[in-house]
């Protein structure tokens, strides 16, 4: 089932994520309904609070993405990024690698909008899938920067809040208007 994804101004976005403790068929279904959100709007991930859920539970798959690599880790082998899409992380826990690197970014949640945004380049990730199974995995590239941009989701943050000043500046009228709309909507 395709779930409506919330855009900017919708209050479940600044919402922290509740840790999932029970791992169930309602969590199975929701995470099958957040991966047919995510494919039916081209995304590569989706975290709960898109779809207006707070709670610790985000997709991805960047399997379909070939001009911005990802390198992906397991007991420190290289694996096939294919081998493991897509990607379920419920409760993940995010560490920095390395050096921060600037890269394209945009959301699901706020359409057509892009920036540059400034990241570590790779991260190592823990967390359970679905069926509450633990793993853990290194990543770089658009995994890495996927990774993070929806583990940030799941604390309330949004892209727009790692843009530079002058960025965010430039798209002040258009963020607002966006707000503005999505406010009007939920007061219906």
């Amino acid at each position: 089932m395709i779930l409506p994804i919330v855009k900017y101004g919708h209050p479940a976005l600044r919402q922290k994520g509740e840790a999932v403790e029970t791992f169930d068929e309602t969590l199975e279904e929701f995470v099958h309904n957040m991966l047919d959100t995510m494919y039916d709007a081209d995304g590569v991930g989706l975290a709960a609070q898109q779809v207006g859920k707070a709670t610790q539970v985000t997709v991805i798959d960047v399997s379909q993405v070939e001009d911005r690599p990802s390198t992906m880790a397991v007991d420190g082998k290289e694996v096939s990024i294919p081998d493991f899409m897509p990607l379920v992380l419920v409760n993940p826990v995010v560490k920095p690698l390395n050096d921060r690197v600037k890269g394209p970014e945009g959301c699901l949640s706020f359409p057509e909008i892009y920036a540059d945004i400034e990241r570590p380049e790779s991260v190592e990730v823990s967390a359970q899938d679905h069926k509450g199974n633990s793993f853990s995995f290194t990543c770089g590239g658009l995994l890495s920067k996927a990774v993070q941009h929806e583990v940030d989701h799941l604390k309330g943050i949004l892209f727009i809040d790692r843009m530079e000043r002058k960025d965010k500046d430039k798209l002040r009228n258009v963020l607002e208007a966006m707000r503005e709309t999505t406010q009007k909507e939920l007061s219906q």
